[in-house]
This record gives structure tokens, C-alpha cells and sequence, in this order.
């Protein structure tokens, strides 16, 4: 599964770039065929190979291997794979804020996708919140990409705000979208009567 990103990174924000239409969407709906169990742990640098034919995979324009590195090199910024029979089926990038995860990069490898492996990443991910620290992980959307979305969607995340003309390379908006570890009525009714994403519920 993959929701897309930009194609020269910085430090500090993360965006996205539409999936390649010719790509599978993994995970996206939560129609899962069959779980393939898998053991997530640190990235390291012997996997960068793997990672990188992901992301390569994945996007239509990849981060390079020193785009990794340059987020990896900062002391809040985590990467984490899925691996099965030695094998790098998945990763995603994160960054450690005081009250938040901020998701910037997730993908499974192309032949591993509706296999749960992004379900068992994002699972692994919301482990790490609790309720006297960090509540919520956040990650950008472009509107466009409904797949992605809806997968997030069906993992617990709202939509909680939309960025306007959020991209360099086009005037798409963003969707904020936000998971968090208890969520009340006031964070979800307030946002409703401003936003665009009514649609969630009719394309679900």
C-alpha cells in the first residue's frame, strides 16, 4: 500500500505525489485476502536495497537513497520495516513530535499487498501512543487519492483538515488525517460542517 509523497523531501514536512495508476493499492480498502504474518522492527542499512525497490516500486517519483538518510539522520525521525522469511515486504518513515507520530512515508512491496502487512504496520505504530504522551499520529493526503483514504480510513483515521493548495507542483489540497488513541465527539463534530470529505462515507 502506498499513499504517495514528494519527490525531494525535507526535513520537517512531508506531502505527497499521486500513486502510479498502474500500481496495486495493497492494502487500501482492508480487503484482506489472506494475513501474511510478519515481524516489524528498525530499518537498518543493509536494507536500504530492499526498501528502495519498494519505494521505487511504489511512487512515481521515489526518494532516493540519501532522501532516506537525510530523514533518518535526524534524531526524531524512525524508520521501521515488515519482514517475512528474511525478506523486506514493507517500511514506513515516522517522526517523533511531543504530542504526535507524524507518518511521512509507508509502503508494501508490490506482491505482498492485501496481505495485512500495512494494517500490521499502522497496528504497530499506534502501540507507541498513550494517553501521557503522544495521542495521535498525523500524515498528509492528497485529495485525489481516494485509495489511500480509504485505507487510512479503515484503520481508525479521520480526516481532521483540509490544506489548500498544499502541493508545488499542482494546486491540489491536502487531508490532514489524524488517528488517535481515544477520540471525542467535540474532535469530529467541529470539523464537520467545514470540510470536503463527506464523501468517505458514500465511497466506503
Amino acid at each position: 500500500m502506498n499513499w504517495g509523497h514528494s519527490s525531494k523531501p525535507s526535513p520537517g514536512r512531508s506531502s505527497d505525489q499521486p500513486p502510479n495508476p498502474a500500481d496495486s493499492a495493497g492494502d487500501v480498502t482492508g480487503d484482506v485476502t489472506g494475513e501474511l504474518k510478519v515481524q516489524i522492527r528498525w530499518l537498518i542499512r543493509r536494507d536500504m536495497p530492499e526498501v528502495l525497490a519498494i519505494e521505487q516500486s511504489s511512487f512515481q517519483q521515489p526518494w532516493t537513497e540519501e532522501d532516506f538518510l537525510g530523514f533518518l539522520r535526524q534524531r526524531n525521525c524512525i524508520g521501521m520495516v515488515a519482514e517475512h522469511n528474511q525478506q523486506i515486504v514493507g517500511f514506513m518513515i515516522y517522526e517523533l513530535h511531543k504530542a504526535r507520530l507524524q507518518l511521512l512515508n509507508f509502503a508494501t512491496g508490490v506482491e505482498f499487498r492485501k496481505l495485512g502487512v500495512g494494517q500490521q504496520m499502522l497496528n504497530k505504530l499506534a502501540d507507541k501512543l498513550s494517553q501521557q504522551r503522544r495521542q495521535e499520529i498525523l500524515l498528509e493526503v492528497r485529495e485525489s487519492n481516494l485509495q489511500a483514504q480509504l485505507f487510512f480510513k479503515a484503520q481508525g483515521f479521520q480526516a481532521v483538515r483540509v490544506m489548500r493548495a498544499h502541493y508545488d507542483d499542482t494546486t491540489e489540497d491536502a487531508y490532514v488525517m489524524r488517528f488517535r488513541i481515544y477520540e471525542t465527539a467535540a474532535d469530529t463534530v467541529a470539523f464537520q460542517p467545514h470540510n470536503r470529505i463527506a464523501f468517505y462515507d458514500d465511497a466506503a
